[in-house]
């Protein structure tokens, strides 16, 4: 057993619980984390959409009593069918945009200065809904119509972007849309129950070649501290929204990409891909 790949994967599954639900984009963290720590294969881009169950599970526990309710009541109330079929409709973009252009945004988009210029224009647009004013006409998910959903689902696709914020562009694009804070970051959290399990089984599937049995404790351990660190800052991100904003992952944005430019530029960090 390598104990050194073990310890690289706690860390990565601890990138991914952190950051995949802030507004600060997980896929960019862990591209520029498994830069750092020489994680370039096939098996290692894997790895980093895989441990996003870790995430998913930890949502689903915090949010257990809202999704059984809901499976409960889907054949008779129409409250739960209405929630439900919002969840579906703004699903449907990211897997149809996805499954389109994934393959060619994983070539050409999964590099450090991207990353990087999304995390700054990523942040800036924050500061932008931050000093608007923000007129909530939807202050819970239940709320919602499926022509909201859909819109949602369109702002989610901006993720694929890698460095963008799946649950920035959700979270942020809701309060564009009129969705209280609370409702934006709610429903940010149950769209992310199928996208990101869809992902994790397509991409395990797609590439189950690259894999081997000798590959199980390491994804083992980066979904157990996914899983624990994403529990951790779900049940805290949902205390903070109550009453602040989000302009300090704005600022956090804008200079981690400034940051990752400046070393790619002058060659103190050796980034892959680097432009």
């Amino acid at each position: 057993m390598d104990v050194v790949l073990l310890v690289k994967a706690a860390i990565m599954g601890i990138v991914e619980g952190l950051t995949e639900f802030l507004p600060i984009s997980s896929t960019g963290h862990l591209i520029l984390a498994g830069d750092l720590l020489g994680l370039h294969g096939e098996r290692d881009k894997v790895f980093e959409i895989a441990i996003q169950t870790g995430a998913i599970l930890a949502v689903i526990l915090v949010y257990w009593q809202k999704i059984r309710d809901t499976v409960v009541a889907l054949p008779s109330e129409r409250e739960a069918q209405r929630f439900a079929l919002n969840v579906l409709v703004a699903f449907i973009p990211a897997v149809v945009l996805g499954l389109a252009f994934g393959k060619a945004i994983k070539m050409h988009l999964f590099t450090p200065g991207v990353v990087a210029m999304a995390f700054i224009v990523g942040g800036f647009i924050i500061l932008w809904a931050e000093k608007r004013k923000h007129v909530v006409r939807i202050q819970e998910v239940e709320e919602m119509r499926w022509t909201d959903a859909l819109k949602l689902g369109l702002v989610q696709c901006l993720a694929l972007i890698p460095g963008t914020s799946r649950s920035g562009a959700t979270i942020i694009g809701g309060l564009f849309l009129g969705l209280s804070r609370k409702a934006a970051t709610d429903f940010s959290f149950y769209l992310a129950i199928p996208t990101l399990i869809g992902a994790g089984v397509y991409s395990l599937y797609k590439e189950r070649a690259a894999l081997a049995a000798d590959d199980l404790p390491m994804f083992a351990v980066g979904l157990l501290f996914s899983f624990v660190s994403a529990w951790l800052c779900v049940r805290w991100l949902l205390r903070y929204i109550s009453s602040h904003t989000f302009i300090p992952f704005a600022w956090y944005r804008i200079a981690f990409g400034i940051i990752v430019l400046v070393t790619s530029w002058t060659g103190w960090v050796q980034w892959s891909d680097a432009p």
